[in-house]
């Protein structure tokens, strides 16, 4: 959840820490801290409550010199947002600085221990103590940070990144993972080094990148090869990775916000991701086709399957509800979607003939990865849909597509959703074309509607200014319904999650039909009520829907395929959508929801790419 970044090198350690520290920030944004070594013996630390913005203020009449520090955005998990419960945390002796991502779950424990032996807390941080206890271990094994580090993480239970920097010995910082993720950076001759929770902080200096596995821990020093352990000392292979990144993801664009900047991305980001993979031949139209190459390489162990488990969180779980239908639709495998948070502790039914789909924008979802394992290890196979590309999760299944759309900086996630849908619709339809299950006719048509997808999109674009105007009627609704049905059934449920992620309005996605068994019991004039009412099989039954809402006084915006004359008269307000097959509503229906939810908030005036309490990766239970 939290972003750490590091450097040590040549250059001054403060403008790269601040510029990572910003890229970092959709991880995290309660507080903001700042170590550095300016010459050896000396320690400045900079820290408040608050976004980074508060930090930089703060270190304007601040001595920022120094060739290596540490920095830290942080999203509160054990202790309240404050300054002295921001990172860096220092040791007793102050020699030490730690910044930290994740939860050390027995620091209570350690923290006893510790007492018992002359230590003191200041903050009610678990992070506290982790510092103080490397610090114990430092004392018995002097000039061996490394060394000290490693017995201290031998006796931790739970999740961290850390780094660590000792100021008598600025020559180097040791930093290690478990359950979090980490990267070091390589530069030119590795005449410095850079550490982060992800590669955007680091694209900008070097594309050479190592990521750090759970139990490695590596010592990183200017002008020498990086060196990495295991907690059993031993040395570790050093895998270099070159990150593939375009560096103009990471800006605004002239865009008020990103959320904005990403809705307006799709278009091509979703083209992005159907390149390479989807074909169409407009002169033989009975060539076009899906090439998935982890489908081709796994085909007999995917159509074997008898089983499909889709395990995810939040938005990813959404998508996962969308790809169930895909897949039940076309290649008539069960299905079933799961919260990992949920199936990682009921003791599931999995079994070493099911294929279990790990769906994560960043990779990183402690919940997701914690469920991915535990599949591993009853045998079962693994696919991931991850973005982050050398992420936690692609690492440990067995193959898996990336969606290719970019690094998504607003944490309330847009393009990272009709990406995983894309991927999802493509793996159901190379699949079911592999098993025979689906008519060619059917097949080479939806093939082709697919790759229109992105014009589609580009064209519900252009209501945005329509959408903008309606959503000042809707700003002070407390509460919002979205209803669907079929496939539209999820979209109404992400679309309920958007406006709750950044408007702070209760809203709640719901099965048109199932309306009638509760939830009309709210329906009153101000209520209003979303409806995805496009011209597909389930049409008439949602029109229905529609009357009995509005015979009960209630507001209702309802999306419909372009040129409705029908629901367009009942409806509150309209929204048109472009005519599509209705197996890829979903992915054009998204979007004006997306819209509606944006402008709600800053129409509110709420920090739409930085809502209150969320974080973008969530790397922690």
């Amino acid at each position: 959840m939290c972003g750490i970044v590091g450097y040590i090198g040549k250059g001054q350690a403060f403008p790269i820490l601040i510029k990572g520290l910003k890229r970092l920030e959709y991880r995290g944004y309660d507080s903001a801290g700042v170590a550095l070594l300016p010459n050896a013996g000396e320690l400045n630390i900079y820290k408040t409550k608050g976004k980074v913005s508060n930090l930089e203020e703060l270190c304007k009449d601040k001595n920022i010199q120094g060739h290596i520090g540490i920095a830290h955005t942080r999203w509160a998990t054990h202790g309240e947002p404050s300054s002295l419960n921001a990172h860096p945390h220092v040791s007793q002796d102050g020699n030490l600085a730690i910044i930290h991502n994740g939860i050390i779950e027995n620091f209570s424990y350690l923290a006893e221990q510790l007492s018992g032996k002359g230590y003191s807390f200041k903050s009610t941080t678990d992070t506290e103590v982790l510092v103080q206890l490397i610090d114990f271990y430092y004392k018995k094994t002097p000039e061996d940070l490394l060394e000290a580090v490693r017995r201290a993480l031998r006796k931790v239970v739970g999740a961290y990144a850390i780094a660590v920097i000792d100021r008598n010995h600025p020559e180097h910082i040791v930093a290690a993972r478990q359950s979090s993720p980490l990267v070091v950076g390589m530069g030119q001759d590795e005449a410095e080094y850079f550490i982060a929770s992800d590669a955007t902080p680091i694209v900008e200096y070097t594309k050479q990148v190592v990521y750090l596995d759970d139990g490695q821990i590596a010592d990183i020093r200017p002008g020498q090869p990086l060196h990495i352990v295991n907690l059993e000392a031993q040395d570790v292979e050093v895998d270099i990775k070159e990150v593939d990144m375009d560096i103009s993801k990471l800006s605004k664009g002239g865009f008020p916000h990103f959320m904005l900047k990403e809705i307006y991305d799709q278009p091509q980001c979703l083209q992005d991701c159907l390149s390479g993979r989807l074909t169409i031949d407009n002169t033989r139209p009975e060539l076009n086709k899906i090439v998935l190459s982890a489908v081709e390489d796994y085909k007999e162990r995917l159509i074997s399957a008898k089983h499909i488990i889709i395990v995810a969180c939040g938005t990813s779980w959404h998508a996962g509800l969308i790809g169930k239908q895909m897949i039940e639709t076309f290649c008539r495998i069960p299905v079933e979607v799961e919260y990992a948070s949920e199936f990682r502790y009921r003791n599931p039914v999995v079994s070493d003939s099911d294929v279990v789909i790990a769906i994560s924008q960043s990779g990183e979802t402690a919940d997701t990865l914690a469920a991915v394992e535990l599949a591993k290890s009853r045998g079962a196979f693994i696919y991931g849909i991850c973005n982050a590309i050398g992420s936690s999760i692609p690492r440990a299944t067995d193959t898996g597509t990336y969606i290719h759309v970019g690094p998504e900086i607003g944490v309330a996630s847009t393009k990272a959703f009709t990406g995983q849908v894309t991927v999802l619709t493509m793996f159901a339809l190379a699949l079911a074309n592999a098993k025979g299950t689906i008519k060619h006719e059917e097949y080479v048509r939806t093939v082709k509607e697919l790759a229109e997808i992105p014009n589609m999109i580009r064209d519900v674009l252009k209501v945005n200014d329509q959408i903008a105007d309606m959503a000042r009627t809707f700003t002070y609704a407390r509460n919002f319904l979205y209803l669907g049905r079929g496939f539209s059934y999820p979209v109404a449920l992400e679309g309920a999650l958007k406006l709750k992620e950044i408007s702070y309005i209760h809203a709640e996605g719901y099965p048109a039909a199932e309306m009638k068994h509760g939830p009309i019991a709210l329906i009153d004039s101000d209520m209003p009520v979303v409806a995805i009412a496009t011209q597909n099989g389930m049409y008439e039954k949602v029109r229905s829907n529609i009357q009995e809402i509005k015979a009960r006084q209630g507001r209702v915006i309802a999306l419909v395929t372009k040129g409705d004359t029908t629901i367009s008269h009942i409806a509150d307000a309209v929204i048109e959508l472009p005519d599509c097959m209705e197996c890829l509503e979903p992915l054009v229906a998204t979007i004006p929801l997306q819209l509606l939810a944006y402008h709600i908030a800053v129409c509110k005036g709420k920090d739409v790419d930085q809502p209150r309490n969320l974080a973008k990766s969530v790397t922690v239970e």
